[in-house]
Protein backbone atom coordinates (compact mmCIF):
# COMPACT_ATOMS: atom_id res chain seq x y z
CA UNK A 1 0.00 0.00 0.00
CA UNK A 2 1.13 3.36 -1.06
CA UNK A 3 1.32 6.30 1.81
CA UNK A 4 3.27 8.69 0.11
CA UNK A 5 0.92 11.89 -0.17
CA UNK A 6 0.81 13.64 -3.68
CA UNK A 7 3.32 16.45 -3.73
CA UNK A 8 1.15 18.89 -3.76
CA UNK A 9 -0.92 17.64 -0.32
CA UNK A 10 -1.44 20.20 1.87
CA UNK A 11 -3.40 18.95 5.25
CA UNK A 12 -5.43 22.16 6.39
CA UNK A 13 -6.35 22.89 10.01
CA UNK A 14 -8.98 25.89 10.44
CA UNK A 15 -9.56 27.73 13.91
CA UNK A 16 -12.29 29.76 13.79
CA UNK A 17 -12.19 32.77 15.54
CA UNK A 18 -13.61 36.16 14.97
CA UNK A 19 -10.04 37.50 16.10
CA UNK A 20 -6.58 37.17 16.92
CA UNK A 21 -4.67 37.98 20.14
CA UNK A 22 -0.58 37.44 19.99
CA UNK A 23 2.02 37.42 22.36
CA UNK A 24 5.07 39.31 21.46
CA UNK A 25 8.25 37.46 22.05
CA UNK A 26 8.67 34.13 20.68
CA UNK A 27 5.66 34.79 18.62
CA UNK A 28 6.16 37.65 16.37
CA UNK A 29 9.97 38.12 17.28
CA UNK A 30 12.98 35.97 17.67
CA UNK A 31 14.05 37.38 21.28
CA UNK A 32 15.16 34.04 22.74
CA UNK A 33 19.01 34.86 22.92
CA UNK A 34 18.99 38.24 23.92
CA UNK A 35 16.27 37.88 26.06
CA UNK A 36 18.74 35.60 27.85
CA UNK A 37 21.69 37.66 27.51
CA UNK A 38 19.98 40.70 29.23
CA UNK A 39 18.57 39.00 32.30
CA UNK A 40 22.08 36.96 32.56
CA UNK A 41 23.62 40.36 32.40
CA UNK A 42 21.12 41.95 34.70
CA UNK A 43 21.82 38.53 37.48
CA UNK A 44 25.25 38.85 37.47
CA UNK A 45 25.24 42.71 38.23
CA UNK A 46 22.65 42.74 40.92
CA UNK A 47 24.27 39.56 42.91
CA UNK A 48 21.72 36.66 42.12
CA UNK A 49 21.92 33.39 40.79
CA UNK A 50 21.96 33.81 36.65
CA UNK A 51 20.40 30.29 36.40
CA UNK A 52 17.64 30.65 39.14
CA UNK A 53 16.66 34.11 37.08
CA UNK A 54 16.88 32.65 33.45
CA UNK A 55 14.44 29.05 35.04
CA UNK A 56 11.87 31.93 35.57
CA UNK A 57 11.52 34.52 32.94
CA UNK A 58 9.44 33.08 30.21
CA UNK A 59 6.44 34.74 29.78
CA UNK A 60 6.36 36.62 33.24
CA UNK A 61 6.43 40.40 33.51
CA UNK A 62 10.02 41.81 34.39
CA UNK A 63 8.50 43.61 37.71
CA UNK A 64 7.44 40.04 38.86
CA UNK A 65 11.15 38.38 38.49
CA UNK A 66 12.47 41.53 40.23
CA UNK A 67 9.90 40.92 43.58
CA UNK A 68 10.55 37.30 43.49
CA UNK A 69 14.46 37.95 43.39
CA UNK A 70 15.06 41.60 45.08
CA UNK A 71 13.77 42.81 48.49
CA UNK A 72 11.57 45.88 47.94
CA UNK A 73 13.67 48.78 48.72
CA UNK A 74 15.79 48.03 45.49
CA UNK A 75 13.18 46.72 43.44
CA UNK A 76 12.33 49.91 41.55
CA UNK A 77 15.77 50.85 40.63
CA UNK A 78 16.68 47.01 39.42
CA UNK A 79 13.35 47.12 37.09
CA UNK A 80 14.60 50.23 35.95
CA UNK A 81 18.06 48.10 35.09
CA UNK A 82 16.86 45.44 33.17
CA UNK A 83 14.41 47.31 31.60
CA UNK A 84 17.18 49.69 29.91
CA UNK A 85 19.26 46.56 29.52
CA UNK A 86 16.36 44.86 27.34
CA UNK A 87 15.65 47.98 25.11
CA UNK A 88 19.48 48.46 24.60
CA UNK A 89 19.58 44.84 22.96
CA UNK A 90 16.40 44.98 21.05
CA UNK A 91 18.17 45.96 18.28
CA UNK A 92 19.04 42.41 17.47
CA UNK A 93 15.87 40.68 17.35
CA UNK A 94 14.33 39.42 14.02
CA UNK A 95 10.78 38.71 12.91
CA UNK A 96 9.29 34.73 13.34
CA UNK A 97 9.17 33.51 9.84
CA UNK A 98 6.12 34.70 8.56
CA UNK A 99 4.78 36.88 11.21
CA UNK A 100 5.12 40.28 9.00
CA UNK A 101 2.27 39.27 6.43
CA UNK A 102 0.05 37.11 8.39
CA UNK A 103 0.09 40.44 11.07
CA UNK A 104 -0.58 42.55 7.75
CA UNK A 105 -2.96 40.55 6.23
CA UNK A 106 -5.47 40.39 9.33
CA UNK A 107 -8.14 43.48 9.52
CA UNK A 108 -7.53 46.33 12.38
CA UNK A 109 -10.06 45.41 14.87
CA UNK A 110 -9.04 41.60 13.96
CA UNK A 111 -5.88 41.70 15.75
CA UNK A 112 -3.96 42.64 19.42
CA UNK A 113 -0.84 41.96 20.91
CA UNK A 114 -0.86 41.08 24.71
CA UNK A 115 3.28 40.77 26.20
CA UNK A 116 4.36 40.75 29.48
CA UNK A 117 6.79 43.47 28.65
CA UNK A 118 6.95 47.10 29.07
CA UNK A 119 5.22 49.71 26.24
CA UNK A 120 8.78 51.01 25.62
CA UNK A 121 10.32 47.51 25.08
CA UNK A 122 7.25 46.13 22.95
CA UNK A 123 7.78 49.23 20.62
CA UNK A 124 12.04 48.82 20.39
CA UNK A 125 11.50 44.77 19.63
CA UNK A 126 8.61 45.06 17.05
CA UNK A 127 10.12 48.23 15.24
CA UNK A 128 13.90 46.36 15.39
CA UNK A 129 11.36 42.99 13.60
CA UNK A 130 10.30 45.70 10.87
CA UNK A 131 6.38 44.89 12.42
CA UNK A 132 3.97 47.20 12.25
CA UNK A 133 1.93 47.73 15.60
CA UNK A 134 -1.97 47.06 15.68
CA UNK A 135 -3.76 49.65 16.99
CA UNK A 136 -4.55 47.31 19.86
CA UNK A 137 -1.44 46.38 21.94
CA UNK A 138 -1.71 45.83 25.67
CA UNK A 139 1.70 45.36 27.62
CA UNK A 140 2.59 44.29 31.35
CA UNK A 141 2.15 47.84 32.92
CA UNK A 142 -1.43 47.53 31.57
CA UNK A 143 -2.49 45.10 34.00
CA UNK A 144 -2.87 44.55 37.24
CA UNK A 145 -1.69 40.77 37.07
CA UNK A 146 0.96 39.32 34.96
CA UNK A 147 0.81 35.96 33.24
CA UNK A 148 -0.72 33.23 34.29
CA UNK A 149 -4.06 35.46 34.96
CA UNK A 150 -6.23 36.21 32.37
CA UNK A 151 -6.52 39.88 32.68
CA UNK A 152 -4.26 40.55 29.63
CA UNK A 153 -6.08 38.80 27.51
CA UNK A 154 -9.72 39.57 28.18
CA UNK A 155 -8.41 43.48 28.18
CA UNK A 156 -7.02 42.37 24.80
CA UNK A 157 -10.33 41.45 23.60
CA UNK A 158 -12.38 44.02 24.80
CA UNK A 159 -10.74 46.77 23.36
CA UNK A 160 -11.85 44.94 20.41
CA UNK A 161 -15.21 44.27 21.37
CA UNK A 162 -15.27 40.71 20.54
CA UNK A 163 -16.14 38.24 22.60
CA UNK A 164 -13.12 36.32 24.37
CA UNK A 165 -14.68 33.04 23.44
CA UNK A 166 -14.45 34.20 19.60
CA UNK A 167 -10.71 34.60 19.69
CA UNK A 168 -7.70 32.35 19.24
CA UNK A 169 -4.41 33.39 20.99
CA UNK A 170 -1.28 32.76 19.70
CA UNK A 171 1.58 31.81 22.59
CA UNK A 172 5.13 29.99 23.13
CA UNK A 173 5.02 29.61 26.64
CA UNK A 174 3.44 28.02 29.31
CA UNK A 175 2.50 31.19 31.84
CA UNK A 176 0.58 32.22 28.44
CA UNK A 177 -0.87 29.53 27.27
CA UNK A 178 -2.37 29.20 31.10
CA UNK A 179 -3.57 32.50 30.91
CA UNK A 180 -5.07 31.90 27.32
CA UNK A 181 -7.49 29.39 29.07
CA UNK A 182 -8.47 31.06 31.86
CA UNK A 183 -9.74 33.90 29.41
CA UNK A 184 -11.99 31.08 28.16
CA UNK A 185 -10.31 31.83 24.25
CA UNK A 186 -11.66 29.65 21.78
CA UNK A 187 -8.49 28.14 20.39
CA UNK A 188 -4.49 28.05 21.74
CA UNK A 189 -2.20 27.91 19.09
CA UNK A 190 1.15 26.98 19.76
CA UNK A 191 4.77 28.41 18.22
CA UNK A 192 7.82 26.71 18.78
CA UNK A 193 9.48 23.72 20.33
CA UNK A 194 9.57 23.62 23.81
CA UNK A 195 8.36 21.07 25.82
CA UNK A 196 4.71 22.98 27.35
CA UNK A 197 4.10 19.95 29.50
CA UNK A 198 0.40 19.34 30.48
CA UNK A 199 -0.48 23.06 29.22
CA UNK A 200 -0.89 21.83 25.48
CA UNK A 201 -2.45 24.44 23.13
CA UNK A 202 -4.61 22.81 20.31
CA UNK A 203 -2.17 22.97 17.67
CA UNK A 204 1.78 23.65 18.05
CA UNK A 205 3.14 24.69 14.59
CA UNK A 206 6.88 25.74 14.46
CA UNK A 207 6.51 28.91 13.18
CA UNK A 208 3.82 31.56 11.20
CA UNK A 209 5.11 30.77 7.34
CA UNK A 210 2.10 28.21 6.99
CA UNK A 211 -0.70 30.39 8.70
CA UNK A 212 -3.06 32.41 7.02
CA UNK A 213 -6.07 34.48 7.52
CA UNK A 214 -9.62 34.03 6.41
CA UNK A 215 -12.82 35.70 7.09
CA UNK A 216 -13.74 32.53 9.29
CA UNK A 217 -10.38 32.39 11.03
CA UNK A 218 -7.03 31.13 11.06
CA UNK A 219 -6.26 28.79 8.40
CA UNK A 220 -2.75 26.36 8.97
CA UNK A 221 -1.47 24.68 6.18
CA UNK A 222 0.95 22.22 7.10
CA UNK A 223 3.59 20.41 4.83
CA UNK A 224 3.10 16.72 4.65
CA UNK A 225 4.38 14.60 7.76
CA UNK A 226 5.64 12.02 5.83
CA UNK A 227 6.61 11.36 2.03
Amino acid sequence: MNTTPHPDYQPRTLLPCRAVLFDCDGVLVNSEEIIFNSWSRWAQQVGVNPDEVLASIHGRRSQDTVAAFIEPARRPEALALIDSMEIEDATNVTPIPGAIELLNSIPEGRKAIFTSGSRALASARLDAAGISAPNVVITGQDVTHGKPHPEGYLTAAERLGIDPRDCVVVEDAIPGIQAARAANVRSILGIGHQDLGEDQPNLIISDLRMVRWTPAGLLIAAQAPWR
